[in-house]
């Protein structure tokens, strides 16, 4: 008997304390909404057993509950999702469930319940352990709640990732070798370092374009970008892709590598997006944006789906390729059949951009530090 595929689950919370000036996410403020959350967890219980049923059946590979913030959620309805997806596509080994979660002290007092619920990994978002940087991002937690938040986490989950914003303005080497050794020294298994990016829409690419905030340029970034590196990988970390680092092959993120090597993933939720094949389509979902709309849609079609659009060869092994390379492993050749690359592999393989070895396609350090540009010149 053939085992059933293994399709992972990822579920949206839009919901957050406050709105970060940098954030572009599908987030909505968490205020006087406790009866549109009560509906929203009934939503997306129907919506996960439709798609389910869509899908047809498959082996449970991970679940990632993200946003938002999700640890603002109710510990019992988080349980709630995590046993449905368990009996909708039953397996037989344990899998990684990751919550997102902010360190306040008021989130760090409910990891005990979320654990309970069936969580086993935390991604804290920290983004720095400097106030002043903090206030800046418009965070609402402190340098010491993280730390406590990293502690405790620990000590309630084992496997804890943080997530860091450096290339902010006016961040210097040396504030950001600093920052960066003490959060290594709270002793995560997981670092996921991210350069701040200025989103159109946001109140940062607003200020952005009034000029009121200048980011580095791009020689400062590159440089920041490569003393990351040299840090993580100093202090034994592996950069297994490239804003991910993880002391060895057990503290990677299964959830993410899953979508990275292409397997199936459901998207539920407000905004979230998915990949599952469906007779031998890749189908593209994306839920509707606003908690409205993808109540209204579930309440009528049983899916809160606004789009689900069968990708072409060509389209899947493009996505395929841009997601692949963006890991060490890289992306197998016999993935990108519809694709002819042999002599733009050669040319970037000259300038240690990419690596052919045994039919697998990766970029080299040098060619994820410019992914974009080696992606554009395999796919022009």
């Amino acid at each position: 008997m053939t085992e059933p595929a293994p399709l992972a689950v990822y579920l949206h919370w839009p919901y957050c304390a406050r709105i970060c000036p940098y954030c572009d996410f599908n987030v909505y403020r968490n205020r006087n909404r406790a009866e549109e959350q009560a509906r929203l967890i009934q939503a997306i219980l129907k919506d996960l057993t439709n798609q389910a049923e869509q899908a047809g059946p498959r082996r449970l590979a991970s679940i990632f509950l993200g946003g938002g913030t999700p640890s603002l959620m109710d510990p019992a309805d988080a349980a709630r999702l995590i046993a449905a997806a368990h009996d909708l596509f039953p397996t037989g080994e344990a899998v990684e469930i990751t919550l997102e979660a902010n360190p306040t002290d008021a989130e760090t007092a409910r990891y005990r319940a979320f654990a309970e619920a069936g969580v086993n990994r935390l991604s804290l978002g920290v983004q720095t352990l400097d106030d002043t940087a903090l206030a800046f991002l418009g965070r609402d937690h402190s340098a010491d709640e993280a730390r406590r938040a990293i502690t405790q986490a620990q000590a309630v989950f084992g496997r804890v990732s943080l997530d860091l914003i450096y290339a902010r303005p006016g961040q210097t080497a040396q504030s950001w070798r600093a920052e960066l050794q003490a959060a290594i020294a709270l002793g995560p298994e997981h670092i996921s370092p991210y350069q701040l990016t200025i989103e159109p829409g946001t109140a940062f690419g607003r200020a952005f374009d009034r000029g009121a905030l200048v980011p580095p340029d791009e020689e400062a970034q590159e440089d920041l970008y490569d003393l990351t590196q040299e840090i993580l990988i100093d202090a034994g970390f592996d950069a297994y892709e490239v804003s991910n680092h993880a002391r060895g092959s057990d503290s990677r993120s299964a959830h993410n590598l899953n979508v990275w090597r292409g397997v199936d993933y459901l998207g539920v939720g407000p905004g979230a997006h998915g990949r599952v094949t469906l007779d031998g389509s890749r189908i593209a979902t994306v839920a509707h944006r606003t908690v409205a709309d993808y109540l209204a849609s579930v309440d009528a079609t049983g899916v809160g789906l606004a789009e689900a659009d069968a990708l072409s060869a060509l389209e899947a092994a493009e996505e395929r390729l841009m997601l692949g390379l963006r890991t060490t492993e890289g992306v197998a050749l016999s993935a990108l059949e519809p694709l002819d690359l042999s002599a733009r592999i050669a040319d970037l393989a000259q300038g240690d951009f990419v690596t052919l070895d045994h039919g697998r396609l990766a970029a080299t350090a040098q060619g994820r530090k410019v992914l974009d540009s080696v992606v554009r010149a395999l796919l022009v």
